[in-house]
């Protein structure tokens, strides 16, 4: 199996420079699972994209500090690969910012939280699991985001919500899987992640992203699900 991952972390802070970066991040993530799949990384920022979508066997899209609704000629470039490799059959699965430019890219729409930003560690009820996922409640991984999918695509079926994300975790038949949330993100970085930034955040975002470090995440259990879904059937839209 070979997958690309596109990256589209635009952070060159001093943070981001002590950890690894988020290609590191999900190749590390799905080896976890797959130690024998090629994965092949593409940093959307600087103008790196896969030449052919012929050329690999599914997506992966990673998270970012920039919106959707940007104007940056990579997003925009970023639309047209995940149309033209949904139309062609080939499976895409996205966190946190990919989960939002995959519903932007195919009739959805984005907009800001209805409450404060999310940061720590979320839990998303699973009501409608996918083929791919064993039989589960619930699942946690770290969560870092102010927008959030407000409006699915055509043809698209919640997974998973949070009580403040209704569409937390979203797929299309079994050509796309998308979550809100970052499973690349180990509980390690998410620690590191949260002392950094909660303290720029109002007092209450801070207090309960702390708190909720008390929960493990689950990366690598979502990992499984993320190859399942790859190694599955393809495609039915």
């Amino acid at each position: 199996m070979h997958i690309a991952v596109l990256a589209t972390n635009t952070d060159d802070s001093a943070f981001a420079a002590k950890h690894p970066r988020d290609v590191e991040k999900f190749r590390a993530l799905m080896h976890g699972v797959r130690p024998g799949w090629k994965i092949t990384a593409f940093d959307l920022p600087k103008g790196e994209f896969p030449e052919d979508v012929q050329g690999v066997d599914g997506f992966l899209i990673g998270g970012s500090p920039s919106s959707v609704h940007d104007e940056d000629a990579w997003i925009e470039r970023l639309f047209a690969v995940i149309r033209e490799a949904h139309a062609a059959g080939k499976p895409l699965a996205g966190a946190c910012f990919g989960h939002q430019a995959i519903a932007m890219a195919l009739g959805g729409t984005v907009g800001p939280n209805p409450g404060p930003f999310v940061l720590g560690t979320a839990e998303t009820e699973v009501v409608s699991p996918a083929p791919w996922m064993e039989p589960v409640g619930s699942f946690r991984l770290a969560a870092a985001h102010g927008e959030q999918v407000t409006v699915l695509p055509p043809g698209a079926e919640v997974v998973g919500q949070t009580p403040g994300c209704p569409a937390a975790c979203y797929r299309i038949g079994s050509a796309i899987f998308a979550t809100q949330y970052h499973p690349e993100m180990t509980p390690e970085f998410l620690a590191a992640l949260v002392e950094e930034f909660a303290p720029k955040f109002p007092a209450e975002v801070g207090a309960a992203a702390k708190a909720s470090l008390a929960l493990d995440t689950e990366g690598q259990r979502f990992a499984e699900w993320i190859a399942r879904f790859f190694e599955g059937p393809r495609p039915q839209v």
